[in-house]
């Protein structure tokens, strides 16, 4: 069975209680929160007052991804929120290891995100440290976006090394997922499914979650 994370910035923020009913109603196990900044990557979605919002209606974890230049500034304001992941990017951490031990040292579970064009070898001496790595399958910033095939092989080479080094760490996959990429990304070795537009965009959202929660 594997972790759903839908993914917030899909949502009808029109309707945030609505949407985080739903969220509560339904099988998913996480929600995750997209955060960006305009700087690291080309577009802004949301952030803190929304968060502490979202975080007082879900009583679903909550999965913070930030997308964002020196993401450890906002190491104890997603504490704060009570979240239980935080997600840094690899390429915006110029001391990761000392950013992996903060979020740690706050109490929460630390994750490395790494971009489509950053080679999965990066992780080799990072890997044994973190709780779980998530690769993006498509170039962070927008929702929507066509999933990156090669992706496929990046969860293969990702799983290797995780078994190679003995890490305990989960792999996370955000962008594309949907019913053709979720089975192929499972198979590959993905733990956790991030999906926005599949599940918000559709009629019956608790359905999609169903289905990739149960797939073979």
């Amino acid at each position: 069975m594997q972790i759903v994370s839908p993914s917030l910035l899909a949502a009808d923020f029109g309707n945030l209680e609505r949407e985080m009913a739903m969220i509560n109603r339904s099988e998913a196990d996480w929600l995750h929160l997209d955060v960006m900044d305009g700087v690291f990557v080309p577009n802004i979605s949301f952030g803190f007052p929304v968060m502490e919002a979202v975080a007082r209606l879900c009583q679903k974890p909550l999965d913070v991804h930030l997308m964002i230049e020196r993401p450890e500034k906002f190491i104890p304001q997603v504490k704060a929120l009570g979240a239980m992941m935080l997600n840094v990017h690899y390429e915006a951490c110029v001391h990761l290891h000392r950013t992996i031990q903060e979020i740690h040292d706050a109490g929460m579970k630390a994750a490395v995100t790494l971009n489509p064009s950053s080679p999965v070898s990066l992780l080799e001496d990072m890997v044994r440290d973190v709780d779980m790595v998530l690769l993006m399958t498509v170039n962070p910033g927008f929702g929507g976006q066509q999933f990156i095939e090669h992706s496929i092989d990046r969860v293969r080479q990702l799983r290797a090394l995780i078994d190679r080094t003995g890490s305990k760490a989960l792999i996370e996959v955000d962008g594309g997922v949907n019913e053709e990429t979720a089975p192929r990304l499972v198979a590959a070795g993905t733990d956790v499914l991030v999906a926005g537009s599949f599940v918000f965009g559709a009629e019956h959202p608790e359905e999609r979650i169903r289905m990739l929660r149960h797939l073979e």
